[in-house]
């Protein structure tokens, strides 16, 4: 099938899916208002096979070290599925599945499947890695860019993490877990019970972003969005905290945006 646009719908909810532009979900409309940052490198894309950056470039993979193009140098950020075409596997009014295969830069072979499904008050996105052949390192993740402002008063965030990776000088987690501190944020934070994260345009609408990942980076610095990015491990985690994909053992994640009118 081909990779143009897929649009989903379902009560007064609708999503548009975008195969053709690294997987993305272009918007996410709720009575009319669009939630979610318009413009071709935003909306809400997929992080595969990793999160974050990853410290220059570099992740040990077996006995093997791997170089990734540092495209935010000194190091490369959020995977390599987001900068292409996926393929649209199957559709229906308010589900799309849409299909990557890894390639170069990645040094493997595998498969990316992400399922978009919206009902009239959520939107669920489940992503799996999965590989025929050899095994890997790899990290799945979302980065939705979402609306500071809807047309009334700024969007304010609430949640309750169990501690915040500390952010050395390189953007990256030096290692050290300390107590959450106020933004604004381009942080990764820990949630050992699951994902909460509560996004409130106050008057307007309240939108909760959950998943049973214990990782979220939370990047509130742009006047425009913010961003809350549930993911399977930390950035660089593919160093620091590496899920193995193998024939027998995919790896799989969800996250589910639920929603109220205010």
């Amino acid at each position: 099938m081909s990779d143009e646009d897929i649009t989903l719908t379902a009560g007064d909810a609708e999503v548009t899916v975008q195969p053709g532009n690294g997987g993305r979900v272009g918007g996410l409309r709720i009575g009319g208002v669009e939630v979610l940052r318009q413009g071709e490198r935003f909306g809400c894309f997929p992080m595969v096979p990793w999160c974050g950056r990853i410290r220059d470039g570099r992740f040990l993979d077996g006995a093997a070290v791997r170089q990734m193009p540092l495209n935010a140098p000194p190091h490369a950020i959020h995977g390599t599925a987001r900068d292409s075409a996926w393929r649209t596997a199957r559709t229906s009014t308010a589900e799309a599945v849409i299909t990557h295969e890894l390639a170069d830069p990645w040094p493997h072979k595998g498969r990316v499947t992400q399922v978009v499904a919206l009902t009239e008050d959520a939107l669920t996105l489940t992503m799996s890695v999965e590989t025929y052949d050899s095994s890997f390192p790899a990290q799945i993740g979302w980065h939705p860019w979402f609306n500071r402002n809807l047309g009334g008063e700024d969007v304010q965030l609430d949640f309750d993490p169990a501690w915040q990776e500390e952010r050395g000088d390189d953007h990256l987690p030096t290692g050290n877990r300390v107590d959450p501190k106020p933004g604004p944020w381009d942080d990764c934070f820990g949630m050992p019970g699951g994902v909460d994260v509560t996004l409130t345009w106050p008057g307007q609408l309240e939108l909760k972003v959950a998943s049973r990942q214990e990782w979220v980076v939370v990047y509130d610095e742009q006047e425009a969005a913010v961003c809350v990015e549930p993911q399977t491990g930390p950035p660089n985690g593919l160093n620091t905290l590496p899920h193995l994909v193998t024939p027998l053992e995919p790896l799989e994640a969800t996250t589910t945006w639920t929603w109220r009118r205010l």
